[in-house]
Protein backbone atom coordinates (compact mmCIF):
# COMPACT_ATOMS: atom_id res chain seq x y z
CA UNK A 1 0.00 0.00 0.00
CA UNK A 2 2.78 2.39 0.64
CA UNK A 3 3.39 2.53 -3.31
CA UNK A 4 -0.02 3.77 -3.63
CA UNK A 5 -1.91 6.97 -2.45
CA UNK A 6 -5.79 7.80 -2.26
CA UNK A 7 -7.53 10.02 -4.41
CA UNK A 8 -9.53 11.51 -1.61
CA UNK A 9 -11.24 10.50 1.96
CA UNK A 10 -12.10 6.45 1.26
CA UNK A 11 -15.00 4.78 3.14
CA UNK A 12 -14.78 0.47 3.54
CA UNK A 13 -17.44 -1.46 5.97
CA UNK A 14 -16.68 -4.57 7.52
CA UNK A 15 -19.77 -6.72 7.66
CA UNK A 16 -18.75 -9.77 9.94
CA UNK A 17 -20.39 -11.17 13.22
CA UNK A 18 -17.08 -12.26 14.75
CA UNK A 19 -16.10 -9.00 16.35
CA UNK A 20 -12.51 -10.88 15.64
CA UNK A 21 -12.62 -10.78 12.42
CA UNK A 22 -13.79 -7.27 12.19
CA UNK A 23 -10.70 -5.94 14.50
CA UNK A 24 -8.60 -8.30 12.38
CA UNK A 25 -9.11 -6.97 8.91
CA UNK A 26 -9.75 -3.20 10.42
CA UNK A 27 -6.27 -3.34 11.91
CA UNK A 28 -4.69 -4.77 8.42
CA UNK A 29 -6.39 -1.94 6.83
CA UNK A 30 -6.49 0.80 9.09
CA UNK A 31 -2.47 2.12 8.83
CA UNK A 32 -3.49 2.84 4.99
CA UNK A 33 -5.76 6.14 5.52
CA UNK A 34 -9.05 4.69 4.98
CA UNK A 35 -11.92 5.04 7.12
CA UNK A 36 -13.09 1.73 8.61
CA UNK A 37 -16.40 0.81 10.05
CA UNK A 38 -16.79 -1.91 11.75
CA UNK A 39 -20.28 -3.84 12.38
CA UNK A 40 -20.45 -7.39 14.18
CA UNK A 41 -24.44 -7.15 14.74
CA UNK A 42 -25.80 -8.43 11.74
CA UNK A 43 -29.56 -7.29 13.86
CA UNK A 44 -28.26 -3.05 12.79
CA UNK A 45 -27.16 -4.48 9.25
CA UNK A 46 -29.89 -2.94 7.26
CA UNK A 47 -30.17 0.25 9.34
CA UNK A 48 -26.21 0.88 9.00
CA UNK A 49 -26.33 0.68 5.55
CA UNK A 50 -28.93 2.96 5.05
CA UNK A 51 -26.58 6.14 7.14
CA UNK A 52 -23.87 6.26 5.55
CA UNK A 53 -21.78 5.82 2.10
CA UNK A 54 -19.14 3.30 1.32
CA UNK A 55 -16.92 2.69 -1.27
CA UNK A 56 -16.20 -0.99 -0.47
CA UNK A 57 -17.87 -3.43 1.93
CA UNK A 58 -16.24 -6.65 3.13
CA UNK A 59 -19.00 -8.81 4.46
CA UNK A 60 -19.30 -12.60 5.33
CA UNK A 61 -21.67 -14.08 3.26
CA UNK A 62 -22.76 -16.43 6.32
CA UNK A 63 -24.78 -13.64 9.00
CA UNK A 64 -26.98 -15.06 11.60
CA UNK A 65 -30.62 -14.31 11.15
CA UNK A 66 -29.76 -13.01 8.08
CA UNK A 67 -30.31 -14.39 4.14
CA UNK A 68 -27.40 -13.36 2.31
CA UNK A 69 -29.55 -12.48 -0.70
CA UNK A 70 -31.38 -9.76 1.61
CA UNK A 71 -28.19 -8.30 2.53
CA UNK A 72 -27.27 -8.15 -1.26
CA UNK A 73 -30.54 -6.38 -1.85
CA UNK A 74 -29.89 -3.71 1.00
CA UNK A 75 -26.99 -3.08 -0.79
CA UNK A 76 -28.14 -2.39 -4.06
CA UNK A 77 -30.68 -0.47 -2.98
CA UNK A 78 -28.67 1.76 -0.63
CA UNK A 79 -25.23 1.64 -1.46
CA UNK A 80 -25.42 1.75 -5.47
CA UNK A 81 -21.57 2.78 -5.69
CA UNK A 82 -20.07 0.62 -3.53
CA UNK A 83 -18.01 -2.47 -4.66
CA UNK A 84 -18.43 -5.74 -2.26
CA UNK A 85 -15.76 -8.30 -1.29
CA UNK A 86 -17.60 -11.20 0.12
CA UNK A 87 -15.66 -13.20 2.95
CA UNK A 88 -16.88 -17.34 4.11
CA UNK A 89 -15.74 -20.03 6.14
CA UNK A 90 -18.09 -22.05 4.21
CA UNK A 91 -16.98 -22.12 0.71
CA UNK A 92 -19.67 -23.54 -2.26
CA UNK A 93 -20.23 -23.38 -5.71
CA UNK A 94 -23.61 -21.85 -4.96
CA UNK A 95 -22.20 -18.97 -2.35
CA UNK A 96 -19.84 -18.55 -5.02
CA UNK A 97 -22.38 -17.92 -7.67
CA UNK A 98 -24.73 -16.06 -5.74
CA UNK A 99 -22.24 -13.47 -4.97
CA UNK A 100 -21.28 -13.33 -8.64
CA UNK A 101 -25.12 -12.71 -9.33
CA UNK A 102 -24.82 -9.61 -7.03
CA UNK A 103 -21.88 -8.74 -8.68
CA UNK A 104 -19.67 -8.92 -5.73
CA UNK A 105 -15.63 -7.60 -6.71
CA UNK A 106 -14.40 -11.09 -4.96
CA UNK A 107 -15.10 -13.91 -3.08
CA UNK A 108 -12.25 -14.98 -0.44
CA UNK A 109 -12.40 -18.04 1.66
CA UNK A 110 -11.15 -17.86 5.37
CA UNK A 111 -8.90 -17.94 6.63
CA UNK A 112 -7.14 -15.52 4.60
CA UNK A 113 -3.40 -14.25 4.50
CA UNK A 114 -3.12 -10.33 5.24
CA UNK A 115 -1.19 -9.92 2.37
CA UNK A 116 -3.97 -11.34 0.21
CA UNK A 117 -6.78 -9.35 1.53
CA UNK A 118 -4.27 -6.06 1.25
CA UNK A 119 -3.81 -6.98 -2.23
CA UNK A 120 -6.90 -7.32 -3.71
CA UNK A 121 -8.64 -4.19 -1.54
CA UNK A 122 -5.78 -1.90 -3.21
CA UNK A 123 -7.13 -3.63 -6.75
CA UNK A 124 -10.78 -2.81 -6.18
CA UNK A 125 -10.08 0.46 -4.99
CA UNK A 126 -7.62 1.18 -8.12
CA UNK A 127 -10.12 -0.28 -10.13
CA UNK A 128 -12.51 2.08 -9.51
CA UNK A 129 -10.29 5.32 -9.52
CA UNK A 130 -9.68 6.11 -5.92
CA UNK A 131 -6.05 4.98 -5.24
CA UNK A 132 -3.03 5.76 -7.77
CA UNK A 133 0.54 4.77 -7.88
CA UNK A 134 2.87 7.19 -6.29
CA UNK A 135 5.05 8.34 -8.90
CA UNK A 136 8.14 6.87 -7.56
CA UNK A 137 6.01 3.47 -7.94
CA UNK A 138 5.07 4.17 -11.25
CA UNK A 139 8.47 4.63 -12.81
CA UNK A 140 9.94 1.82 -10.68
CA UNK A 141 7.49 -0.71 -11.77
CA UNK A 142 7.49 0.39 -15.95
CA UNK A 143 11.55 0.70 -15.41
CA UNK A 144 10.83 -2.75 -14.00
CA UNK A 145 8.28 -4.04 -17.02
CA UNK A 146 10.58 -2.77 -19.57
CA UNK A 147 13.69 -4.31 -18.83
CA UNK A 148 11.83 -7.52 -18.11
CA UNK A 149 10.33 -7.57 -21.83
CA UNK A 150 13.42 -6.36 -23.09
CA UNK A 151 15.53 -9.03 -21.65
CA UNK A 152 12.69 -12.03 -23.12
CA UNK A 153 13.95 -10.28 -26.16
CA UNK A 154 17.34 -10.66 -25.94
CA UNK A 155 18.12 -7.43 -26.84
CA UNK A 156 20.96 -5.35 -25.09
CA UNK A 157 20.50 -2.08 -23.78
CA UNK A 158 22.77 -0.99 -26.86
CA UNK A 159 20.50 -2.37 -29.32
CA UNK A 160 17.24 -0.85 -27.50
CA UNK A 161 19.64 2.62 -28.22
CA UNK A 162 19.34 2.09 -31.76
CA UNK A 163 15.96 0.62 -32.27
CA UNK A 164 14.87 4.09 -30.02
CA UNK A 165 16.90 6.61 -30.83
CA UNK A 166 17.12 7.57 -27.34
CA UNK A 167 20.81 7.57 -25.53
CA UNK A 168 22.18 4.60 -23.76
CA UNK A 169 21.92 6.68 -20.43
CA UNK A 170 18.70 7.57 -20.44
CA UNK A 171 17.48 3.86 -21.03
CA UNK A 172 19.47 2.55 -18.44
CA UNK A 173 17.72 5.51 -15.66
CA UNK A 174 14.55 4.26 -17.48
CA UNK A 175 14.78 0.92 -16.57
CA UNK A 176 16.25 1.74 -12.83
CA UNK A 177 13.17 3.58 -12.27
CA UNK A 178 15.65 6.69 -12.34
CA UNK A 179 13.71 9.10 -14.37
CA UNK A 180 10.69 9.57 -16.34
CA UNK A 181 10.08 9.06 -19.48
CA UNK A 182 8.31 11.22 -21.99
CA UNK A 183 5.37 9.68 -24.11
CA UNK A 184 7.39 10.14 -27.36
CA UNK A 185 9.75 8.12 -25.63
CA UNK A 186 7.46 5.66 -24.29
CA UNK A 187 5.99 5.23 -27.30
CA UNK A 188 9.71 4.39 -29.45
CA UNK A 189 10.33 1.65 -26.11
CA UNK A 190 6.67 0.20 -26.90
CA UNK A 191 7.01 -0.10 -30.25
CA UNK A 192 10.81 -1.37 -30.21
CA UNK A 193 9.67 -4.10 -27.82
CA UNK A 194 6.42 -4.98 -30.07
CA UNK A 195 4.10 -4.26 -27.91
CA UNK A 196 1.51 -1.15 -27.67
CA UNK A 197 1.49 1.38 -25.08
CA UNK A 198 -1.59 0.13 -23.47
CA UNK A 199 0.04 -3.17 -23.09
CA UNK A 200 2.98 -1.28 -21.87
CA UNK A 201 0.88 0.12 -18.67
CA UNK A 202 -1.19 -2.65 -18.36
CA UNK A 203 1.64 -5.08 -17.46
CA UNK A 204 2.86 -2.87 -14.79
CA UNK A 205 -0.79 -2.57 -13.51
CA UNK A 206 -0.63 -6.49 -13.16
CA UNK A 207 2.84 -6.58 -11.94
CA UNK A 208 1.72 -3.84 -8.89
Amino acid sequence: MRDFQPSGEIRLLVLDDDPQTCQLISAALNNQGFVIDTLSDPAHAEEWLKSQQYHLILMDYVLPGLDSERVFGWIHDYQPDASVIVLTAYPSIESALNSLRARAFDYMTKPFQVDQLNKLVVRCLEGKGLLRMTEEALRESLGAVIRERRKSLKLTLQQMSQRTGVSLGYLSQIELGKNSASIETLYRISLALGMRMADLFQAVQKAS
